[in-house]
């Protein structure tokens, strides 16, 4: 079968998306849209976020139906949700003849005609995008960028566009690029970001060799001498270079963090008033006003993109020092990525409440350890849920023991997916919560998320001791829908 691609110029062409509310699907719809296509979608009636996206293109998800496919319809991009013999939408355009493409071979086509640069690990792809985008706002190179989730600088928008600079050499395409089921190997990278490689999606990848095979192929798609750009502080991403390498010997690997040698070693500096300070010896001291070291080695991947892609450009990084600090400086995070979703008083106590997608041991573990030194002084609550009875199965003690950085731990049941059958797994949220009573002393099991509510409101009223001056914290971290809570008390806090 021929290779479907979508062609360079999209002025006018008419694009339908199928499962048009998804994030990388409304992202890529704000590519294509700011290129002149024409768009319509069809999805779920129930309003998600990046409906919100879709409001400011002037676009409204019709839908399902046979009737979207007019025959003014030139190309169809369609979610892997849908299933091409069921779908109404793409059997009608099978039965027209519509080239029809799945979001990620829509996404390699896009990146087969621009200088592109691909982001992925298994932890931190969003962030780091982000922190790419903000970055190159500030510098005079002609780009645009794909994250995975809203980014709080792109102003509540998934992607970045810079002006288009006469001077710069080349169009350059950043995108998240996902490892799941091998999505990513049909990107067409130039230089790739590597933040991790560890066991993830064992619902696909069964061991670690094999995710980590994946990462090395995709690594292998680099062109004679691209650049593997990756965290020297990741164990499983060093593996994963070092493999690449042995295959691909003119690949040229550059390392960040504090493991590595070179202009992108890392150097962790102090925490104040909700600011982190770091060094990089290629441009000296930076500032972040996210919480973690996690995103401070996001943000050390980010710069050393920036500084590689300004050579590309025939232009010497020393020039950038100021703009690349002020672009670091500017990040604020994003949707679900340490989201401070509002503020309230409960009993006399501030509470912030923040919300996250961490939904991996690592990543719980990690952005827990970074609230307990950004937020030093208040008591830390989070409400987790974990997503798939594989990946809970697969890894519970180390879930059982990623909260050590919290002070009260609400856990619920598991967050299916839908390719999962729950009646055979052999894990429960319950037997979550009761492993990790083993390694932490305040556990609380409630079945259904708003369960959880009236507990939560109790304790947030409590005096929470001395130690803790500025009050609590309240996470809620995960990738199911137990967000809903994190609302629930803030709304009733703030209406009472």
């Amino acid at each position: 079968m021929a290779k479907i691609s979508l062609p360079a110029n999209l002025n006018g062409v008419h694009v339908h998306f199928v499962g048009i509310k998804g994030t990388g699907m409304a992202a890529l719809v704000e590519i294509l849209h700011s290129r002149g296509a024409v768009i319509t979608g069809s999805d779920v009636s129930e309003r998600f976020y990046t409906d919100d996206i879709l409001d400011k293109l002037g676009l409204k998800a019709l839908p399902f139906s046979e009737s979207n496919i007019a025959k003014d319809v030139q190309y169809v991009v369609y979610s892997s949700a849908y299933n091409p013999e069921k779908n109404p939408d793409l059997i009608a355009a099978k039965k027209l003849g519509i080239p029809c493409m799945l979001y990620t071979e829509a996404l390699g086509s896009i990146s087969e005609k621009a200088y592109s640069c691909g982001v992925c690990g298994v932890h931190g792809k969003t962030s780091t995008t982000g922190l790419v985008g903000t970055i190159l706002e500030q510098l005079d190179l002609s780009a645009q960028v794909l994250a995975g989730s809203v980014i709080t600088s792109f102003g509540g928008s998934c992607t970045l566009t810079t002006p288009s600079f006469p001077g710069s050499g080349r169009n350059y395409f950043v995108a998240e690029t996902c490892e799941y089921q091998r999505h990513f190997m049909a990107f067409c990278p130039q230089k790739i970001i590597l933040t991790s490689v560890e066991s993830d999606h064992q619902d696909y990848y069964p061991t670690y060799a094999d995710i980590r095979n994946a990462f090395v192929d995709y690594v292998c798609k680099l062109p004679e001498h691209g650049q593997l750009i990756y965290c020297a502080d990741d164990p499983g991403a060093v593996e994963t270079a070092g493999l690449a390498k042995s295959r691909r010997p003119d690949i040229d690997l550059v390392p960040y963090g504090e493991q590595a040698h070179g202009s992108y070693h890392l150097t962790f500096g102090k925490v104040a008033d909700e600011t982190q300070h770091f060094t990089i010896d290629a441009l000296g001291e930076l500032e972040l006003h996210v919480p973690g070291k996690h995103d401070v080695r996001d943000a050390c991947a980010a710069a050393a993109l920036a500084c590689e892609l300004i050579k590309t450009d025939g232009r010497n990084p020393d020039d950038y020092k100021n703009n690349i600090r002020t672009g670091l400086s500017n990040f604020r995070g994003g949707r679900r990525r340490s989201e401070v979703i509002g503020k309230a008083s409960a009993g006399g106590n501030s509470v912030v409440f923040i919300d996250d997608y961490g939904h991996h041991p690592t990543a719980i573990k990690t952005t827990l350890a970074g609230y307990r030194e950004f937020y030093s002084g208040r008591k830390i609550i989070i409400d987790f849920m974990s997503h798939t009875y594989t990946r809970t199965a697969a890894l519970l003690e180390d879930f059982a023991e990623s909260f050590g950085s919290a002070d009260e731990v609400i856990l619920h049941k598991i967050y299916a997916s839908a390719r999962e059958d729950p009646s055979a797994a052999p894990v429960t949220g319950e037997i979550l919560a009761e492993h990790a009573k083993k390694y932490h002393n305040n556990v609380h099991y409630y079945k259904e998320i708003l369960d959880a509510k009236d507990f939560a409101l109790s304790e947030l009223r409590k005096n929470p001791g001395k130690e803790y001056p500025n009050g609590y914290l309240f996470v809620t971290m995960g990738a199911g829908d137990n967000w809903k809570i994190g609302k629930a008390l803030l709304e009733e806090l703030n209406n009472n």
